[in-house]
């Protein structure tokens, strides 16, 4: 049976794309005459070359080419050119996008980009049907439920991957960081509780917050924390966001200021977007004890805001893998027959005029995470979710946060060792403290 959103044409439609690749070709036409006398930074100028292509596809190709599906892949090619996450869905699927959206349907907690043409996994949200089956960054998505993601629109793609609680989509996927060849896993929709905020105190009188997402009101609950763990004796913090890829930008803003007094988090700009700085304030700070921010090749959104915040802010060391990158405003576009483009339309800058989006948060101290293994189903057969992997009981198995201990243990060696050397010269030999 044909899919929803890619079903057959009828007559209608057949007209429409001939009249549609009948006015692409006019402009092609123009855009090559065009492009023949505009300067070499002209828009008509890369036209031009995009039309010497299609011509060539069209007479030196060994068949004659379907010129409707030769744009559409040429369009999704260009969006994933400027913005992974963008999509191009065609007046049905807007539709459809439109109908779902608030929403409270069930699915299988993926965070998903494009990569290569195909869906990409960006993360697996904490306890869900996705993570339980060990569904990671970089997995790469090939197909669901049988249709190709070749293509497909992102937005559209995350529309199959919902459905009722309890039904089963079976997805096709290739696990680039294992070298596998593509596997079938099968998966039951789901809703995915909220992460709860994880904080306890480590050796050392060091306090350890694991926040696994950012939804609305999720930083004032990190703040909760942080003022109990401090009645609870701790003097240093570990605040652990590697596995956070959910959660709004601002969310992210409203965390790192609760470390911050002063000083420029982020801005955000766009072509039509005019530039916005956020500042930290003063009278939002719970918290300025020495502090080091955890991140993994799965942190985004929110969660590298903060990071970024905090890391350009001289506020807190940075260990871990560098973020995914995506920190934008999005919106949907909408065409004149009623399709649309989903796209950034600005991107949230660090303050060295980077775009996280773009780059990412580069930890000052890297430290690779090993893995979880999951075992292949038999040959042909989908692969059951298994029971997710166990998270590390103490520090020593976990590197990062066995290295976040060490950063700042050292920081308390140093400031005694400082004391001890002090401790025996007479009292005019110390430099006097001076008053601010």
């Amino acid at each position: 049976m044909p899919h929803p959103g890619f079903a057959p044409m009828n007559s209608r439609q057949k007209i429409l794309i001939v009249s549609l690749s009948s006015i692409l070709a006019l402009f092609l036409v123009l855009g090559g005459l065009l492009g023949r006398s505009a300067s070499p930074d002209h828009p008509y100028r890369h036209f031009a070359v995009y039309t010497e292509v299609l011509s060539r596809i069209k007479s030196e190709y060994v068949e004659e080419p379907d010129i409707a599906s030769v744009t559409l892949g040429a369009v999704n090619g260009l969006l994933e050119a400027v913005d992974p996450y963008a999509s191009f869905l065609n007046a049905d699927q807007y539709k459809q996008y439109l109908g779902a959206k608030g929403s409270r349907k069930a699915d299988v907690g993926l965070v998903l980009s494009r990569k290569f043409g195909y869906v990409s996994i960006v993360n697996a949200k904490p306890d869900s049907p996705a993570a339980q089956a060990g569904l990671t960054t970089g997995d790469i998505v090939e197909g669901i439920n049988g249709v190709s993601t070749r293509d497909m629109p992102l937005a559209y793609a995350e529309l199959l991957l919902q459905g009722e609680p309890g039904s089963k989509v079976e997805l096709s996927v290739m696990r680039v960081r294992r070298g596998t060849e593509p596997q079938q896993v099968q998966l039951v929709r789901a809703h995915t509780p909220e992460a709860e905020i994880e904080s306890r105190v480590l050796e050392s009188a060091i306090g350890y917050l694991r926040v696994d997402s950012l939804e609305r009101g999720k930083a004032a609950q990190v703040g909760a924390h942080v003022r109990l763990l401090h009645q609870q004796g701790a003097d240093r913090l570990i605040l652990d966001v590697r596995r956070c890829a959910v959660g709004a930008p601002e969310e992210g803003l409203a965390l790192a200021d609760l470390f911050l007094d002063s000083g420029l988090m982020v801005y955000v700009q766009g072509q039509k977007h005019p530039r916005q700085e956020f500042q930290a304030a003063a009278n939002d700070t719970i918290s300025r004890a020495p502090l080091v921010v955890i991140t993994g090749r799965g942190t985004a959104a929110g969660a590298e805001v903060a990071a970024s915040a905090l890391l350009d802010n001289k506020r807190a060391e940075i260990v871990g893998e560098r973020t995914y990158g995506d920190a934008a405003i999005r919106r949907a576009v909408t065409l004149e027959d009623g399709s649309a483009i989903i796209l950034s339309v600005a991107k949230y800058y660090a303050a060295g005029d980077k775009a996280i989006q773009d780059v990412g948060v580069t930890p000052t101290i890297p430290v690779t995470e090993t893995e979880p293994t999951v075992e292949p189903g038999e040959e042909g057969e989908p692969l059951e979710a298994p029971p997710a992997p166990e998270a590390p009981k103490t520090p020593q198995e976990d590197p990062l946060l066995k290295k976040a201990i060490e950063v700042l243990t050292k920081g308390q060696r140093a400031a005694a060792a400082l004391r001890s050397t002090t401790a025996g010269l007479t009292r005019p030999e110390i430099p006097a403290a001076r008053t601010p």
